[in-house]
């Protein structure tokens, strides 16, 4: 379980495809492998992966599997890519964000973004199955950065962001139709199941 606050950015060093379709993930980052062990959850641009090897100098390995591949844009990843690490959320430590599961939900593009001064407004697509899911006002998690919606339609939505998160994570780097990794508030998502159930059964 993560937060959505990034802790650092790291960048892709090596990209090895394995023979099951899986491919294997060099990351550096200092601060995610300087206490990471085997099999520590480390979020990687919103999706939650597996340290399988930790090489030393900085650097964890992770694998991706097809599924994950199709579903999250962890097979656009390259050599030299940077993104967003986030630890797993320690018991005693403060909620900076929201609840994160590092399950991503869908995939959406950047649509437009808009300079306010110190702060930028971008609008993304969303996937229509789950733009109900989104509410103005209410938290999404872009790339594995937690967000405040401003706005929503049925198929955009938008978020406003600050300095400090322009530079601290790889949103500042987006360019209009480049794809991110969207997690709705996993509160959202189960209110929405129960009441499909209770439209079901009445």
């Amino acid at each position: 379980m993560f937060t959505g606050i990034v802790e650092e950015i790291g960048t892709i060093e090596s990209i090895e495809q394995q023979a099951g379709g899986e491919i294997r993930l060099v990351i550096n980052g200092a601060k995610a492998a300087s206490d990471a062990q085997l099999g520590d959850s480390i979020s990687v641009s919103g999706v939650c992966l597996t340290a399988v090897d930790l090489p030393g100098h900085y650097r964890f390995a992770v694998e991706a599997v097809p599924e994950t591949l199709s579903r999250t844009t962890i097979g656009e990843l390259e050599p030299g890519s940077r993104v967003n690490l986030e630890r797993a959320l320690k018991a005693d430590a403060r909620l900076g964000g929201h609840i994160v599961q590092g399950h991503v939900d869908g995939m959406g593009a950047l649509l437009s973004r808009t300079d306010g001064g110190r702060w930028q407004d971008l609008t993304f697509s969303i996937p229509t199955e789950l733009a109900y899911l989104v509410a103005e006002k209410g938290s999404i998690t872009i790339s594995g950065v937690s967000l405040t919606v401003t706005a929503v339609t049925v198929e955009t939505f938008s978020v406003s962001l600050i300095p400090a998160t322009l530079e601290a994570t790889t949103l500042g780097d987006l360019v209009v139709g480049d794809r991110v990794n969207l997690e709705v508030d996993v509160l959202a998502r189960y209110v929405a199941r129960l009441m499909a159930k209770d439209s079901a059964e009445s």
